[in-house]
């Protein structure tokens, strides 16, 4: 009979760290986004075109 006990907790450990390797990636995702930040994503522009 398969170890049930053993699998859950392999697959939990290594759920836990692919998690915790999804938000180091995403983090660093952000601030390369931050430091490149050089235009407005969002340009208003007025009607006498300013």
């Amino acid at each position: 009979m398969p170890d049930y006990e053993k699998m859950y907790f392999k697959l939990a450990a290594r759920l836990a760290d692919v998690t915790e390797l999804l938000i180091e990636i995403q983090r660093e995702c952000e601030e390369i986004y931050i430091e490149n930040e050089d235009k407005p994503i969002l340009q208003i522009v007025t009607e006498d075109g300013e």
